[in-house]
């Protein structure tokens, strides 16, 4: 029996709906497919994907909050206006605090139960990648620094939904793909930068000794948004195997801050992490590869 891959995907700030990932998910399989189609009759099975759709937390109060604010004055700008509170009521929302934001904590509810159906479906002790957008990556990052470095403090809430698997634990990362991360941004919280979650998880070689697991993190230099990592220190330039700079989007977008919305359908990107996705599926299933 084969061992198949795991793949968490999370949304970035916005007004996001529930079937984000979609179009992406489609097009990614394909590529992962397409490597493995002289090893098996249906190689699309060995690819399970789970969308982890965050923004069910912000999106009603969003809504709710510009329909009061928009009723009472008359604003200009007012499609402009109800971007930006999609957009920075994400980021403004989430923000984590010492006395642990119930904002906070909700997300990581729902990042743990996406994690538990893909522990289900993928196995519990599958390689797990995670693919994150813009806010996403943040996201992720506290989830698996929590795990990792401050697992006795993960909120309650969040246990109750996570099981003791391999894959929910953590243990099994092998791979982040952040696309589009406003991570520096985030790290300015921090008198240096933060530190950075370990990617492959320090436990891997536990599950998948021979397997190597590596950060990857793909930014478009139009995008304000998003931004190289590696310059930001030491443990940063280590934990990062490499900032890749692509071009997201198509001609009208791809050369303007719009580009940060359109990571999800640039084909270089799909290209290169279907690709590496079969290549991981290969080491572990494939003896003499």
């Amino acid at each position: 029996m084969t061992k198949k891959i795991a793949v968490a995907v999370l949304h970035g700030i916005g007004d996001q709906k529930e079937d984000f990932s979609d179009i992406f998910s489609e097009e990614l399989t394909k590529r992962f497919s397409q490597n493995l189609k002289p090893y098996l009759p249906a190689p699309e099975a060995e690819l399970v994907i789970q969308p982890v759709y965050w923004g069910s937390v912000f999106n009603g109060r969003e809504n709710e909050m510009w329909e009061k604010l928009s009723k009472a004055a008359e604003l200009d700008f007012a499609k402009l206006r109800h971007f930006v509170i999609h957009f920075f009521g994400d980021a403004i929302a989430y923000q984590p605090s010492a006395n642990h934001n119930p904002n906070y904590i909700k997300v990581h509810e729902v990042y743990a139960k996406g994690l538990q159906k893909l522990s289900k479906k993928a196995g519990l002790d599958a390689p797990l990648f995670v693919i994150g957008h813009s806010l996403g990556t943040v996201i992720t990052s506290n989830y698996f620094y929590d795990l990792q470095y401050i697992p006795d403090r993960v909120p309650e809430k969040v246990q109750e939904n996570m099981g003791d698997t391999p894959l929910e634990r953590g243990n099994t990362l092998t791979g982040f793909f952040s696309l589009g991360s406003p991570l520096a941004l985030w790290s300015l919280r921090y008198a240096d930068f933060d530190v950075p979650i370990n990617v492959p998880s320090p436990n891997l070689k536990k599950y998948y000794p021979s397997l190597s697991g590596r950060w990857i993190n793909m930014y478009d230099k139009d995008d304000v948004f998003g931004y190289p990592l590696k310059p930001l220190n030491d443990a940063y330039d280590k934990a990062v195997a490499s900032d890749v700079e692509i071009n997201s989007g198509n001609l009208i977008s791809s050369w303007s801050p719009l580009s940060h919305m359109h990571y999800f359908t640039t084909n270089d990107l799909i290209n290169q992490i279907g690709d590496d996705l079969a290549n991981t599926w290969k080491q572990i299933n494939l003896k003499s590869s």
